[in-house]
């Protein structure tokens, strides 16, 4: 029999999370069924434990429910306790265990498929919500020179410095106190693009070769690169890279087995799906 998996949400009609799995089986040869499951705003948990028993083996989980995935784990990896959030649960032995993979797809997107080195270099992190709570370790352990988290509300920006107040190339600022520095790296891993805005950004933040990165995808990071080229970003990306291979780090997860990333983010982009 297909083992089960599936992924959580609250909208997920517009989840690629089981094209994505589909793609992934055909390569190794794996018999497995994925589904998108709504949960309830308030019936996540059920939802999850009904899976279980029903035989699921491990799933994803996207807004609004990672937070709650991170309560409801028996088990966190290091990176889930340091991100407070979960993105992928497995199945075994009675326990639910938790990980978050979101780091590690963002540094295999930005490395592996990007070529964008990270050591040495200047790093923006714009927001200081849980996409990004849940990459800065990653991020930091890419040695870059600097990294600097930049937030509306400044104080939840310094709320995530202090998690990591051993490691001196962490600050956070205010957007206004950007003026004045470039970086070579600009991660937007706020939600603004959704609604057609843009973090209230200074001018020339960009460096001369920039890359600007958003980690939504499609429609909704086209704010946020415009403005990035306009200001002179020499290079643009969507996170759609991120999210194949997030799903590629719980795949391995699940199966033991890391499928090839780079022909699923061909085939969604060739097909517009």
């Amino acid at each position: 029999m297909s083992e089960r998996y599936a992924v959580f949400g609250n909208p997920i009609g517009h989840s690629k999370s089981p094209l994505i799995h589909a793609a992934f089986a055909r390569q190794c040869g794996a018999e497995i069924s994925y589904e998108a499951r709504l949960a309830p705003l308030d019936g996540f948990a059920g939802g999850v434990r009904e899976f279980i028993a029903a035989g699921g083996r491990g799933a994803n989980v996207t807004l609004p429910f990672k937070e709650q995935a991170f309560r409801l784990a028996d088990q966190r990896t290091p990176r889930a306790e340091l991100a407070a959030a979960v993105n992928t649960l497995v199945f075994a032995d009675g326990q639910i265990l938790g990980d978050n993979t979101d780091g590690a797809g963002l540094l295999r997107d930005l490395v592996d498929n990007l070529g964008c080195a990270i050591a040495g270099r200047r790093v923006l992190l714009l927001g200081a919500g849980g996409a990004a709570r849940g990459v800065i370790a990653p991020l930091l352990a890419a040695r870059p020179h600097t990294l600097v988290i930049a937030n509306r509300t400044i104080d939840r920006a310094e709320a995530l410095v202090r998690q990591f107040a051993a490691d001196d190339r962490l600050r956070a600022s205010a957007y206004a106190q950007l003026a004045g520095t470039s970086f070579d790296l600009v991660v937007n891993a706020t939600s603004a693009g959704l609604s057609g805005a843009l973090p209230p950004l200074p001018e020339r933040v960009f460096a001369a070769e920039s890359l600007a990165y958003d980690m939504v995808y499609g429609a909704a990071a086209m704010p946020f690169l415009a403005f990035a080229r306009a200001q002179g970003a020499a290079r643009l990306a969507d996170g759609l890279g991120m999210l194949v291979e997030q799903a590629a780090e719980a795949f391995y997860l699940w199966r033991g087995v890391r499928p090839a990333s780079a022909p699923v983010i061909a085939m969604l982009r060739a097909t517009g799906a």
